[in-house]
């Protein structure tokens, strides 16, 4: 079963790489002699709110581990700080963003994730980040990617989350809102 597990955190890392690879080279070639542009660095930080589905294997480590019974479905209530970094002329942008939530209110427990990404998004929308989760369940990579919904400074982002442990991977679905502040 570890043996399936690591494949599919290899497949997911692997995935992520030729994501940003294929958005790297999709770039047009004039942009690469362009000085950069000056931007100003813009907060679009916001609560966030979703659900993860666990494996098997991570509702059994938890019990086995930490003597906490899970339903495979659980909550997640957090903020995402994030800060948008650089953006060019054709609306790519750059961002960063820290993700610290809370897992399984709903069951009547309370644990605690951090999740740092670095990604991007471009003027459609379309965003994509890759960076470390640590958690209850230890450490491992997060893969996300979505699409932001604007009306005027509101946004409203749309988003599915792949991370890994050696308990198995945990696939989360996130929604949230944020105003844009400079």
């Amino acid at each position: 079963m570890r043996q399936s597990n690591r494949r599919t955190e290899r497949r997911a890392a692997v995935l992520g790489c030729v994501l940003c690879i294929g958005l790297a080279a999709a770039a047009p070639a004039g942009a690469q002699n362009r000085p950069p542009a000056v931007t100003d660095i813009v907060n679009m930080s916001g609560p966030r709110i979703g659900l993860t589905v666990l494996s098997q294997e991570t509702v059994d480590t938890l019990r086995a581990d930490a003597n906490i019974s899970l339903r495979p479905v659980i909550s997640q209530f957090g903020w995402q700080f994030e800060r948008r970094l650089y953006t060019n002329g054709d609306g790519v942008t750059m961002l960063t963003e820290w993700v610290p939530l809370i897992s399984g209110l709903d069951q009547g427990v309370a644990l605690p994730s951090l999740n740092w990404l670095v990604g991007l998004r471009t003027g459609s929308g379309t965003e994509f980040a890759v960076g470390p989760n640590v958690s209850a369940l230890g450490v491992g990579l997060v893969v996300a990617g979505g699409v932001t919904v604007r009306t005027g400074a509101l946004h409203v982002p749309f988003n599915v989350a792949v991370a890994t442990s050696k308990s198995g991977p945990r696939i989360t679905v996130m929604t949230g809102f944020n105003v844009r502040r400079r």
